[in-house]
């Protein structure tokens, strides 16, 4: 949904000049910055709640160069979620986030906010927001400017292209706010929603979306950029077969501190760690995320997610080493043989990776916000299928200390 307003987070605002505040993007090239945003959205179907969902995304941006003001950026998206009620199965247990979607994209902006990207691009999801006038802004002035949002329908109606809704976003700006007991230069940013799209290729496609969008969004003097927003948001689309989908919540997000990670040194301390207590069968690796942990042949009953007697004790030992890097965020990962179909082994290497990530929840590893749960199937093996050492090699679960 709504959730990528501080993709805006190269912002710099001036210190203020006769009581007024001067806001301009001022890009610097080779920044790099992470920002972590966390959803709450409730999804009624025909105005019956259907599921709640607690969606997550991490976004690494890199500023590329600046040319005439305008920073040209590569940003990564990451999405994952976790079901938090489904009105079928009743109240789910809050385990780690599962792993959605990743995103590329890369755009340019100029110096008062407005985007440039390729309409191939998915994200951001918020376009044109925020944008400012060229002038200097006291309290409780007011602007605004055309935005638009972008989703991705594949999934949900099998339309392929990135589906755009277009606003006229409302802003003000409202002095000093509290966001986590400091202080910042802050505004409003409001839209409303009422399109009436035309007729796109796919089994059903929305006919009217309709909605509003409120946020508030803090400025950070010192660092020269935005540290944070809050968001509530409801928007409803009727769609073609009659059908009434709503999806209402808030949301919030901010800019995280991420430190250079030197990954061959990393996995080298991990790798002597492992290597002093003997820990049978897991070896390390860097990988283009970070630096893997890979749990060959953890043992599991044949076909189940259950795991055998004894792991536990194998997982005690690398949750200790994850303890020593609490700044990282974590990706665990399952792995299968290829055997069974397509279908079973994805499946079941999702639940032997949610099996692992929440053993280590339990042990307070992480935080279920700060680890995300993917399956891979055998999509990825490490050793030969066609030998049984090597199908035993690649059941396995990875845990990856992220970079970002």
């Amino acid at each position: 949904m709504v959730l990528f307003l501080l993709i805006s987070f190269l912002q710099i605002l001036s210190p203020q000049q006769a009581g007024c505040e001067v806001f301009e993007y001022r890009h610097v090239p080779g920044a790099r910055y992470r920002i972590l945003s966390v959803v709450d959205e409730a999804v009624l179907i025909n105005r019956r709640l259907s599921h709640r969902a607690e969606i997550l995304n991490r976004i690494s941006v890199e500023v590329l160069d600046v040319k005439d003001g305008k920073g040209q950026h590569r940003a990564i998206f990451q999405t994952s979620e976790r079901l938090l009620y489904d009105s079928e199965s009743g109240n789910q247990a809050a385990s780690g986030f599962h792993w959605a979607r990743e995103y590329l994209s890369e755009f340019e902006r100029d110096r008062l906010g407005y985007l440039t990207i390729d309409p191939q691009y998915y994200m951001p999801v918020v376009r044109n927001v925020p944008v400012f006038p060229d002038r200097n802004l006291q309290t409780l002035d007011r602007w605004s400017a055309e935005g638009h949002e972008v989703h991705d329908f594949r999934d949900a109606f099998g339309i392929e292209e990135p589906y755009r809704i277009p606003f006229n976003a409302h802003y003000q700006y409202v002095g000093e706010r509290l966001w986590k007991e400091q202080s910042y230069p802050a505004f409003t940013v409001e839209y409303r929603v009422d399109a009436r799209p035309p007729v796109v290729r796919g089994e059903i496609y929305p006919t009217r979306i309709t909605g509003t969008v409120n946020q508030l969004v803090f400025w950070d003097h010192a660092h020269g950029q935005p540290v944070a927003y809050e968001e509530t948001f409801r928007l409803v689309f009727d769609m073609s077969n009659g059908m009434n989908i709503e999806y209402r919540g808030r949301a919030e997000a901010e800019i995280i501190d991420s430190e250079y990670m030197d990954r061959e040194q990393l996995a080298d301390e991990i790798t002597g760690e492992i290597n002093r207590l003997a820990i049978p069968d897991v070896n390390v690796r860097v990988v283009e995320e970070g630096v893997s942990i890979s749990l060959e042949d953890i043992g599991f009953y044949p076909d189940s997610s259950v795991m055998l007697p004894g792991e536990q004790e194998k997982l005690d030992l690398i949750a200790n080493i994850l303890m020593r890097y609490p700044e990282r965020d974590i990706l665990v990962g399952g792995h299968t043989a290829l055997a069974g179909t397509s279908e079973g082994r994805m499946n079941l290497s999702i639940e032997r990776a949610r099996a692992v990530a929440d053993y280590l929840l339990s042990k307070n590893v992480r935080t279920a916000d700060r680890m995300v749960i993917r399956g891979y199937g055998a999509e990825k093996p490490i050793a030969d299928n066609r030998t049984p050492e090597g199908m035993r090699r690649n059941r396995r679960v990875e845990i990856t200390i992220l970079e970002n």
